[in-house]
This record gives C-alpha cells, structure tokens and sequence, in this order.
C-alpha cells in the first residue's frame, strides 16, 4: 500500500480552514504515515480591505462580516472565535503570514527539523498558532512582530527566517503555490486535493468525505481504473 498526498490549500485569514484544522488533525490520526499533507496557501485575503469593502458592500461591511462569522463559530464548539473578531483588529493582507510561513518552511526544510519529528511539525504548530492568535485572540497576524513573537515560542530560528525572505527563497515559494492553486483552479479555502489533482474537495467538507476519498485511493486502484469517489 502506498502513500497518499494529500495538498491542503488554505488562507491563514479564513474561517472555513479555522474550523477545517481539526479535519486535518483527524486526517493525521486516523491514517498516520499512510498520508502525506502538503501545505499550501491560496489568496484569499490578500487586500482584506478590499474585499470587504466589496464582498460585504450594503451588508455592513465589517460588522456585518463579524456577525457572519460568529454565526459560523456558533455551529462549531471546537473552535474558539473572539466577539470582535475584525473590529478590533483588521490585518492588512494574509500574504504576509503566508510568506513567513513559507520561509519557516523553507527552514524546517534546509535544517532538517521536520524530518525528527514523528507527529506536528513546528509548521503545523506556528500555522494553527496564527489561526488561533487572530480568530480566538484578535492579534494582528500580518504584523511582523506578531509573527516574530508566536514563531519563536516554537523555538523558530528568527533570523533563519529573515535570510528565506531576503535572499527571496520564500517569495518563491509562495508564488508557486498561488501558480499551483491557479493551474488546479483552487476555488477557494480550504481545498482538499488529491490524486494528482483529479479530486478536489473544497469548502465546509466534513472528515467523512475526505475519509471515503483517501480510502479508495489507498485501495491502490489500476491506472487505468477510475476512482468512484
């Protein structure tokens, strides 16, 4: 039996992969090292001001937003989601958490920091730390120094991190996600995307449907033979 790669698209600012995180975790649970996720981000959330502005034009705008959002949180006790959650604090973009999260990738990578750990990597932890520091505690996840200061409770090599943007390996990065989330016409986050691109599940999908998926291609079906799911 192989082993199924799994590539999860996701904004860092988006509600729906809030609560999608604990899918992945049940992922991981349920199959350990018969599943490989791969991360990767999609653009979402790039002009936050923007796309308030027009999304939720003559709906409120940003108050109208947060009584959406705390109507989701609502239906998922599982996840945490401060009252004055895009009042209070209003991050300019999600590329800058999707760029540091690249270069901390980027390092995990280079220093080989993944490979010794047998569960979450520091990846996984620092990215479910950003979602939790804007969505539960109203933090400014665009900030550098916001970003700086949860990454090195992780014990983040700062400026290992600094060198991935500067020499502008984490730029690269990032574009080819948001390359890969435009050939594989992403349409959105969170987006589950399995068998090379063939099936992709997007939105509020519950783990049983992302279970059904990975198990049938773990049934390890022909070429030739066509995956029902």
């Amino acid at each position: 039996m192989g082993v199924v790669e799994v590539t999860y698209f996701s904004d860092v600012l988006c509600v729906w992969a809030y609560v999608s995180q604990a899918r992945v975790g049940a992922v991981r649970e349920k199959f350990g090292d018969a599943v490989r996720i791969k991360h990767q981000f999609c653009s979402v959330f790039g002009d936050t001001a923007r796309k308030i502005s027009t999304t939720w034009k003559g709906k409120g705008e940003y108050d109208g937003f947060n009584a959406h959002l705390r109507q989701v949180a609502a239906r998922f006790p599982h996840i945490e989601l401060h009252p004055e959650v895009w009042l209070k604090t209003r991050p300019a973009t999600s590329t800058s958490p999707h760029l540091f999260m690249k270069a901390l990738q980027q390092w995990e990578h280079d220093s080989g920091t993944a490979r010794n750990r047998p569960s979450e990597s520091i990846f996984d932890q620092v990215l479910w730390a950003f979602r939790c520091a804007f969505f539960r505690d109203c933090g400014d996840i665009a900030n550098w120094d916001v970003q700086c200061e949860i990454a090195e409770s992780f014990g983040v090599d700062i400026g290992a991190i600094e060198k991935c943007m500067h020499n502008g390996s984490a730029f690269a990065r990032l574009d080819a996600d948001y390359q890969d989330a435009d050939k594989m016409r992403i349409e959105g986050s969170p987006s589950f995307v399995l068998n090379e691109g063939r099936q992709k599940l997007y939105g509020n999908i519950g783990f049983r449907l992302i279970e059904a998926n990975i198990q049938e291609l773990l049934r390890a079906p022909q070429i030739e033979e066509a995956s029902w799911c």
